[in-house]
């Protein structure tokens, strides 16, 4: 089962077909609603959800945790496939929130293009920025969906101006709106100087209607409106703004489109756009600075590890990014970091609750591997031929809570939550002897993933919990030999995390000033995402 079936130039056609993109957007921009009106227009499912859905609409299919639809925002991750014209789409949804940046982050290290969505009312948000800067990082190409045109928003040309002034990349717009927001009736193509007219559906649950109009019968069905999507797209060939697929691949420019997610308006053409212009599967750096070639034997490295997705499936999954070769359920690899072999005799595809086996799988493919409890992520897993792929950083934690068992007879259970939490990289797990192992701390980028480690610890591990927060705001990664001196300092704190890394705690970034100060020789390196 381990020889590769299919020949070289079988994978690299496999590999060009993919597309795998991640929509990274500030909360409440409509970053699930879009993900739904994708599969939609894709003919994955029949009817769109929303988060905040109407009466009569379902809960949106990738948001799964009961918290996640409580609250309609998007925590975990989940990984869609469907095929489009001549391609293969993955999308990978990512959480939605702030406090979630790390598995964002995560997510981010798998992908070969983002959708950046943005709301037309706020422009780039906070959070948008936070993860811009992640992609501009990674040498991600991205595409800007400005979302949300339906409802009273900023002037198209102002929103291309924040654009070019706060990510430095020239906005170059493949569609224009007609009409301004608040009154979208449909878009230009700049490409073609033709219209599409949009038509809606009832409550956008449906695909919807789309109509093709020359220039001329535009301007006779839509007056004004449409002179004033003309001048302002001429505008922007006045200042050079046109697409450009080298200068976008080299994240100088990014194409820009205008849609409403909850209508279904303009999700058509992002798709179109994501096969025409995203870059397709290719080869990946490994950790020596080598391009695996997609036609080697089979790599890939796993980027999240998620357990309690379903009461039914007591299993913990491992969501692999195939970088080269071909998957096939069944076969042995080795797992890089400890030498040993791997089997993989469960494989499945995964989109909130609904799972699907996996046979095979190409270049770009994302694999859910069942019962991988020897996976952490950022491993690297292959075939015959030794790769290692680069460790994805953890983030710095922000915020710490002790965490203790409330019943003293479900200690074993209490044990058993905080090693799994641990090990998806849902917090991070940090000890002491003085602390001992009935009283962990846990550190975090955002205090609401402290809700989901307790949540999961009562309602998935049976271990009902009691959180206290501590005077603490940031970490510094030290040695052993600093320890004794860093004990005597007031505000300071000095843990062990589970890699075997130190971590010095500190109440504010003037408690560390004071102990830099007074000892200029101690270790305290930043925990910095590179």
């Amino acid at each position: 089962m381990n020889a590769q079936t299919h020949s070289s130039k079988e994978i690299v056609r496999q590999a060009r077909r993919r597309r795998t993109f991640a929509v990274i957007s500030h909360p409440d921009a409509g970053k699930s609603t879009l993900t739904e009106a994708l599969a939609l227009h894709a003919r994955v499912i029949g009817q769109a959800g929303a988060v905040h859905g109407k009466a009569g609409r379902r809960s949106t299919v990738s948001d799964w945790m009961k918290m996640e639809q409580d609250r309609g925002i998007s925590i975990s991750s989940a990984a869609l496939q469907f095929e489009y014209r001549d391609c293969v789409i993955n999308l990978i949804d990512t959480p939605g929130h702030a406090d979630f940046s790390e598995d964002t982050y995560r997510v981010l290290s798998a992908v070969d293009c983002t959708v950046m969505l943005v709301d037309a009312a706020k422009g780039l948000e906070a959070q948008t920025m936070k993860l811009f800067e992640v992609c501009r990082h990674r040498n991600l190409p991205i595409i800007t969906v400005i979302n949300k045109w339906d409802r009273p928003g900023l002037d198209a040309l102002a929103l291309m101006d924040e654009i070019v002034d706060r990510t430095g990349m020239v906005p170059t717009p493949l569609t224009w709106p007609v009409g301004q927001s608040g009154d979208f009736r449909g878009v230009l193509d700049r490409a073609s100087g033709a219209y599409t007219k949009f038509s809606r559906t009832d409550g956008g649950a449906t695909i919807a209607g789309e109509e093709a109009l020359d220039p001329a019968s535009a301007a006779e069905l839509e007056g004004e409106a449409w002179t004033t999507a003309q001048d302002e797209s001429e505008l922007l060939d006045m200042e050079g703004q046109n697409h450009d697929e080298a200068r976008f691949l080299a994240g100088e420019t990014t194409p820009v489109m205008f849609a409403s997610a909850v209508l279904n308006f303009g999700v058509h053409r992002l798709l179109d756009t994501l096969v025409d212009i995203a870059p397709p599967a290719e080869a990946r750096l490994d950790v020596a600075g080598q391009r695996r070639p997609v036609d080697s034997p089979f790599s890939g490295f796993v980027f999240k590890v998620q357990a309690g997705m379903d009461s039914h499936h007591r299993d913990r999954l491992a969501y692999v990014r195939v970088c080269s070769g071909v998957f096939e359920r069944g076969m042995v690899v080795t797992h890089a970091q400890s030498g040993k072999p791997f089997a993989t005799k469960y494989a499945q595809q995964v989109f909130g609750r609904d799972r699907e086996s996996v046979d095979e799988a190409f270049p770009g493919d994302v694999v859910g591997l069942v019962n991988a409890s020897a996976l952490r992520v950022g491993d690297s897993l292959y075939l015959d031929e030794k790769v290692e792929y680069p460790p994805i950083p953890t983030f710095s934690p922000e915020h710490f809570m002790v965490i203790r068992a409330k019943d003293s007879s479900k200690y074993k259970q209490f044990r058993r939550g905080i090693d799994q939490l641990d090990h998806e990289g849902v917090v991070q797990v940090l000890r002491s002897d003085l602390r001992g192992d009935q009283a962990p701390v846990l550190g975090a980028v955002g205090p609401m993933q402290f809700e989901v480690a307790e949540d999961r610890m009562v309602n998935e591990f049976n271990a009902p919990c009691s959180l206290e927060r501590l005077g603490f705001s940031l970490a510094r990664r030290t040695v052993p030999d600093a320890v004794p001196t860093l004990a005597r300092e007031r505000s300071v704190e000095v843990l062990s995390r589970s890699d075997g890394e130190l971590l010095a705690l500190f109440s504010d970034r003037w408690r560390l000033a004071g102990v830099e100060r007074e000892h200029p020789d101690l270790v305290l390196e930043p925990l910095v995402v590179s």
